[in-house]
């Protein structure tokens, strides 16, 4: 279904309040919103932001994220928290379950009107159809009784390649790597999972994984978050929406108009709750 307003939206990582402004006093009534993951984590009230969303309905949906997965994996008590997690508002709340329930019956990949929404990014051997049926495969097991032991399994950087033949949780945490971290990758798909820093700081033989040559979803148009250092590029064929709403930037709203020259753009100032060198 298309919606005469339909809007992607950067990551929240906890910014209630920013997105609570965007949502009732900057965007078209009854807007139609996608969000490109990381709802939680850094920012001061990530349970009302997981619960804003959620109180959307179908007026909404959210990939996952690799904060997501995170907080996912805390409460199945597969990993510890980390040090600047702000988490403990979710983890503590009577309501912990249904949130958490919730948050692992989202997708990790979105692909209607046109748009390939994803949080991090795709590799280049991908298609859009490859990437949504890569998508559920993950999708499964986060949504099946085993969800636990399989967070369990998917956390680390030596998963970063993929090969068409991997099976099992190696296969996984590829997947998983390349939908939730993914910022550089060489041209035969290779990620570098250490480099946060923006494309002024390219690791050698690397590039933005959008730069690849030939990659295969260069007809599609990717909307991804995740990659605050990058900010805001608007192409074509790719909207990156991560403007650093937490680090004291903005959050942003593009709207999912097929026609490039229609992709308005609605923004609203954020404080500043992380400092991004600390």
């Amino acid at each position: 279904m298309t919606y005469n307003y339909h809007y992607a939206i950067g990551d929240l990582q906890g910014c209630a309040a920013s997105f609570e402004e965007l949502l009732t006093q900057r965007l078209p009534v009854d807007s139609h919103v996608r969000f490109v993951g990381d709802l939680v984590n850094r920012g001061p009230a990530s349970a009302r932001a997981l619960r804003t969303v959620r109180q959307l309905g179908d007026r909404a949906e959210s990939v996952l994220g690799n904060h997501d997965i995170h907080l996912l994996a805390v409460a199945a008590g597969v990993r510890k928290p980390g040090r600047g997690d702000t988490l403990d508002d979710i983890l503590d709340a009577a309501d912990c379950n249904e949130l958490i329930t919730w948050l692992r019956h989202r997708p990790m990949a979105i692909h209607e009107n046109g748009f390939l929404l994803v949080h991090a990014g795709v590799l280049p051997q991908w298609t859009a159809e490859q990437t949504m049926e890569l998508a559920r495969e993950v999708e499964r097991e986060l949504q099946g009784p085993h969800w636990k032991a399989f967070l369990g399994g998917i956390f680390g950087n030596a998963a970063d390649r993929w090969v068409p033949n991997l099976r099992g949780i190696e296969r996984h945490k590829v997947i998983v790597n390349a939908l939730t971290r993914l910022r550089f990758c060489n041209a035969h798909g290779v990620m570098d999972l250490k480099t946060k820093d923006g494309p002024g700081y390219t690791p050698a033989g690397y590039m933005p994984w959008f730069d690849v040559p030939g990659r295969r979803t260069e007809d599609t148009t990717v909307v991804c978050g995740h990659w605050s250092t990058l900010g805001l590029v608007m192409r074509p064929n790719l909207m990156a929406l991560d403007t650093g709403c937490v680090w004291g930037g903005k959050l942003t709203a593009a709207r999912l108009a097929t026609d490039p020259t229609e992709r308005s753009l609605v923004q609203v100032e954020c404080p500043q709750y992380c400092d991004p060198h600390s």
